[in-house]
């Protein structure tokens, strides 16, 4: 779904963004120029950061392999 209509931006833009480290509004607007001309879409945009934030999944130890003779 398009998010931005001004600049062409769609939720799996903003998704992909979170993916490669994007955390913020300002960081979207730096990086895909959201919200740069009538910024009607940054409440919007602001839902789509957090829910794609809220749900990636952050690995931090592989458990497995230390329970695992070498």
């Amino acid at each position: 779904m398009i998010v931005c209509v001004c600049n062409n931006i769609s939720d799996r833009e903003i998704r992909q963004a979170v993916d490669l480290g994007i955390t913020s509004i300002a960081d979207l607007r730096e990086e895909l120029g959201l919200g740069t001309c009538c910024g009607k879409c940054i409440s919007y945009a602001r839902e789509v950061l957090h829910e794609a934030i809220d749900s990636k999944t952050v690995v931090t130890e592989l458990s497995f392999r230390a329970s695992q003779p070498a």
